[in-house]
């Protein structure tokens, strides 16, 4: 790997860790302040919120200028919602800024992967990238549990800090400095050679571009799979984050604390799976991990039939560790192709929007359904019957393009086994 990879992974670490933290003590927030439930699974579909609206302007916005600052606005961005939510802002506007913010971190931080390395490098880097992030996403659950917890908020509001009276309070205060440390990395990361697309004078000239690019991946007969797959996989997985802890809670009887360590162990599984494909998965062989992820579907309906915690966390690991064996490889055939068609940062911003859009439509449904009294055993049924057959639908779309589009399939599969 280049030097300036591993900068970017230590910007990525300490983004998503500070990201994931927040989530839990946004949570805690909530509860504390006697929300209802419904708000607490709302917090999901409002940091996806501004990933669907700014879609099509993200993506150009990183195409701009250098992606470690756009990485580095991004970053300052998180740290005001931050700031909001200890001025008394509602906590789910505040992370819908927060999301603001890493709707347009995402695209610089991956579209940078595309310029920096070469094709036969993208799923190992995409492996280490994942498999970091899965490990801030561990230990930022695990830091978002801690840091409401009694004996550690007792510390945090020993300081009396203006705005701060309760542990969740206290807790987000504490992350501030964790989203600055990795603006300070964003300031490190090299420039690249690419040629930068400046931002049109009319931000509306813009839709069209997008509405284009979008196509255009969806009409590619490897874009279309990978991007399936993403959106479902990030759509599902971006709100068992809150399922988790509310089956904890049913399941087990778990509080916050608890609760975010079980969301821990499933990253841990996630981060394994992930390291693993980076080792066997070859960027043009990416589709054969779809029978993988109907098998991640089957075990999240499983979950139902557990109420042991000794049963939980291998059972965990394992569903975890399927979902990184999917999502790496054709997380990284996704960047490909859509480097080859349209350029890093705009094809990510396509990305972000499927699969935010899918992530906002399915947790504005589960926040609904919970306010109607759907039960957190009935939302992992849900979820999981979705993983199973949609998945199944993708392979059938991938075997109907290997029969019918056979001369188009194999020239893509040549040019993901091609450096140039």
């Amino acid at each position: 790997m280049k030097r300036g990879f591993y900068t970017i992974m230590s910007a990525q670490f300490f983004s998503s860790l500070a990201d994931n933290a927040l989530f839990v003590v946004a949570v805690d927030l909530l509860r504390t302040n006697g929300a209802a439930p419904w708000q607490a699974a709302a917090l999901v579909p409002m940091f996806a919120l501004f990933y669907v609206v700014l879609a099509p302007w993200v993506g150009a916005f990183a195409d701009s200028m250098p992606k470690g600052r756009v990485m580095f606005i991004s970053n300052a961005v998180k740290a005001l919602g931050c700031l909001l939510m200890l001025a008394g802002s509602h906590p789910l506007l505040a992370y819908a800024v927060v999301g603001l913010g890493a709707a347009a971190y995402s695209p610089a931080k991956y579209g940078i992967l595309t310029e920096l390395l070469p094709a036969s490098l993208l799923v190992k880097a995409n492996g280490w990238i994942e498999g970091l992030t899965i490990a801030s996403i561990i230990l930022g659950v695990v830091l978002g549990g801690q840091l409401v917890a009694p004996q550690v908020a007792e510390l945090l509001l020993a300081g009396h800090w203006p705005g701060v009276d309760l542990p969740a309070e206290g807790a987000i205060f504490a992350l501030i400095p964790v989203y600055l440390l990795a603006a300070w990395f964003n300031l490190h990361i090299p420039l690249t050679r690419t040629r930068r697309r400046p931002m049109p004078r009319n931000p509306l000239a813009l839709l069209p571009d997008f509405r284009d690019c979008n196509r255009k991946l969806w009409h590619d007969k490897l874009g279309q799979i990978s991007l399936a797959s993403t959106t479902l996989f990030w759509g599902v997985s971006g709100n068992l984050r809150y399922v988790v802890l509310a089956w904890a809670a049913a399941a087990l009887g778990y509080g916050t604390t608890q609760a975010s360590a079980l969301v821990g162990v499933v990253a841990l599984g996630t981060a394994s799976g992930a390291v693993f494909a980076s080792m066997r998965i070859r960027l043009d062989r990416a589709p054969r991990v779809i029978s993988w992820g109907i098998a991640m579907g089957a075990l999240v309906m499983a979950m139902n039939l557990i109420h042991s915690i000794w049963v939980a966390v291998p059972f965990l690991i394992l569903m975890g560790a399927l979902g990184g064996f999917l999502v790496v490889p054709m997380n990284a055939l996704l960047q490909h192709r859509g480097h080859h068609l349209m350029g890093a940062g705009r094809s990510i911003a396509v990305q972000n929007f499927n699969e935010q859009l899918a992530i906002l439509l399915m947790g504005a449904g589960y926040s609904a359904c919970a306010k109607w009294g759907l039960s957190a055993f009935g939302a992992v049924t849900a979820f999981g019957a979705t993983v199973v057959v949609v998945m199944w639908l993708i392979g059938r779309w991938y075997a109907h393009n290997l029969r019918h589009h056979r001369e188009e399939m194999s020239r893509l599969k040549v040019i993901a086994r091609r450096d140039r």
